[in-house]
């Protein structure tokens, strides 16, 4: 059985305020998530897991179903063997190639400082992702810290972590968003909205081409340059 801090951390995740990894240690992620939930549902900001911030996260949120929750896929079924980079399935075939949402989740070191979009004071040192695209996104990573400075980064909002682990539905559909699968990960949400177009939103300047480049060379998807919405969201899955 879980942890009551693991099962913190994966409602807060499911409600939508991403804390890393859910492994049971509640460090600054864990509590800058907990601030975020409160203050979106209007309880004291405390940072504490008190009973209302407890019979907050038991309520509905738009994540997955408890019968869906519970399964828990075979590791030796033929759809979840390893994935060779950069082939990654159309988004409808996701379940039955990534397995049911939520699960087979890993993580990654990142090789350069990142900070929470919600709270800049906060260090993002790992992100968590389907143990089928990690090997690719922890390669273009280190891609990207191998491109561009800090300095650099700091300017582009690469270094603005926005959530990668999100189960829930797509904005206004039925259907998991990407992030459900942990195959999409965001960067800098703030300067690059999800109805913001080139040359609004900050990662469809030419400077970031080289950041797009990266993930593309691995099979990843830029909503941005393929659809120009959604700069910030980058996917293993095609459209």
């Amino acid at each position: 059985m879980d942890t009551f801090e693991r099962w913190l951390q994966s409602r807060l995740t499911a409600h939508g305020f991403a804390c890393g990894l859910i492994d049971g240690v509640i460090g600054p992620a864990t509590i800058s998530a907990i601030k975020a939930f409160q203050l979106r549902k209007g309880l004291p900001v405390s940072g504490q897991a008190d009973a209302a911030t407890i019979e907050a996260l038991r309520g509905s949120s738009s994540a997955i179903s408890s019968d869906i929750r519970v399964q828990i896929p075979d590791r030796d079924k033929p759809d979840l063997a390893p994935a060779p980079r950069g082939v990654w399935p159309l988004q409808k075939d996701c379940m039955s190639f990534y397995g049911p949402v939520g699960t087979h989740q890993t993580s990654i070191e990142i090789p350069f400082d990142m900070y929470l979009a919600w709270d800049k004071s906060v260090r993002v040192r790992k992100v968590t992702l389907h143990e089928k695209v990690a090997p690719s996104a922890a390669l273009v990573f280190e891609k990207i810290e191998g491109t561009y400075s800090l300095a650099d980064r700091k300017a582009l909002g690469i270094d603005i972590f926005g959530g990668s682990l999100n189960v829930r539905r797509m904005r206004g559909g039925t259907a998991y968003s990407m992030h459900s699968w942990g195959i999409a990960i965001d960067f800098d949400p703030e300067r690059n909205q999800l109805n913001q177009h080139r040359p609004q939103a900050r990662l469809s300047h030419d400077d970031a081409l080289a950041f797009w480049q990266a993930w593309e060379a691995e099979g990843w998807l830029s909503l941005g340059r393929a659809r120009n919405f959604d700069y910030m969201h980058v996917q293993a899955a095609r459209l």
